[in-house]
C-alpha cells in the first residue's frame, strides 16, 4: 500500500507540471492522435520532469501491481488528484474550497477502508485471450482518439481523456500478466502500445480541451475496468466477510477524486506567462 501511495504522489506532483505544460505547448494539429505535439512538449523542462515523476510513479505502481488488488492500486491512483490539489494550493496559490478540502478527506477514507478491506493479490493468469484482448484494447485506444480528436471542444476532452484512461487501465492488467521479458507475449505490447497511446491522447486532450473534464474522464477509464477484469479474471478478493467495505471504499475514493478532478488544471494566467512549459 505504501508503493501505491507514493505512485499516487509522484503521478499527483507530475499532473500540477503537466497541465501548465499542456496549455503552453504551441497548437497542434487537432487531432487526438497528435505525435508532433507530444515531440514539443518533451523538448520542454516541465514536461520531462513531470515524466521523470510518472517514470518513478510507474516502478512504483508495478511493485504495488505485483502485492495488492487491483481495484486498489487503481483507487489509489485517482487519489493522486487528492496530492494535485493539495500542491496546488500550496505550489500554484490556488484556493481550494470547503467542498474541494472534504473531498480530500472522503479520498484518504476511501483509501483507508480499501487497505482494511483488500486481500491479498490474486495469482490467477486469467483466460489466454485476455493479453490479445489487451492489445486490441490498446489499438481501439488509438482508433478513439483518431474519432474523438473531430469532436467539439467539450465532448473532445471527455473522450480523449477517457481513452487515455482506458490506456493506462491496459498498462496496469498487463503488469499482472508479464511474468518475464517474452517477445511472444501479446501483453508486452499491450503496455507499450497502451502506455504510449495514452499519453498522446492526455497530451492532445489537456492541450485543447478543459483540464477537469479530461482529468475525470481519464479517472474513469483507468480504474474500473481493471478493477472488473483483476476481480473476475485474475483472482484478486477482500477479507472475507469486506466485500461490502471495499466496494464501498472504492466509490467513496472515485467520488472524491472525481469531485477534484479540477486540479488537474493550472491558472491560465500563469500558463501564458511561463512561456513554455510541459503535459503527459
Amino acid at each position: 500500500m505504501i508503493c501505491a501511495l507514493a505512485s499516487s504522489v509522484c503521478f499527483g506532483a507530475a499532473s500540477v507540471l503537466q497541465a501548465v505544460a499542456a496549455r503552453a505547448a504551441p497548437p497542434g494539429s487537432g487531432s487526438g492522435v497528435d505525435v508532433a505535439l507530444l515531440w514539443r512538449a518533451l523538448r520542454q523542462w516541465r514536461y520531462l520532469a513531470g515524466l521523470g515523476l510518472d517514470g518513478l510513479g510507474f516502478v512504483l505502481q508495478i511493485v504495488a501491481l505485483r502485492t495488492l488488488p487491483i481495484y486498489v492500486v487503481g483507487a489509489a491512483l485517482a487519489a493522486s488528484l487528492a496530492v494535485t490539489a493539495v500542491l496546488s494550493s500550496r505550489v500554484l496559490r490556488v484556493r481550494l474550497s470547503r467542498v474541494e478540502w472534504t473531498a480530500v478527506a472522503v479520498v484518504c477514507a476511501g483509501l483507508a477502508l480499501l487497505a482494511l478491506a483488500s486481500g491479498p493479490e490474486g495469482h490467477r493468469a486469467g483466460p489466454d485471450a485476455l493479453g490479445w484482448g489487451l492489445l486490441a484494447t490498446a489499438c481501439g485506444v488509438l482508433l478513439v482518439g483518431a474519432a474523438g480528436g473531430r469532436l467539439p471542444q467539450r465532448p473532445r476532452a471527455l473522450v480523449l481523456g477517457l481513452g487515455a484512461g482506458v490506456g493506462f487501465g491496459v498498462v496496469e492488467v498487463a503488469v499482472r500478466l508479464i511474468d518475464g521479458p517474452d517477445l511472444a507475449d501479446p501483453a508486452l505490447y499491450a503496455l507499450l502500445l497502451g502506455g504510449g497511446s495514452a499519453f498522446v491522447l492526455l497530451t492532445s486532450a489537456l492541450q485543447r480541451g478543459a483540464v477537469t473534464t479530461a482529468t475525470a474522464g481519464m479517472v474513469i477509464g483507468e480504474t474500473i475496468g481493471p478493477a472488473l477484469v483483476g476481480v473476475a479474471w485474475l483472482g484478486d478478493r477482500t477479507r472475507d466477510g469486506w466485500t461490502w467495505a471495499a466496494l464501498l471504499g472504492f466509490a467513496v475514493a472515485l467520488a472524491g477524486s472525481l469531485t477534484l478532478a479540477r486540479f488537474g488544471e493550472a491558472p491560465e494566467t500563469g500558463a501564458r506567462a511561463t512561456g513554455s512549459c510541459s503535459s503527459s
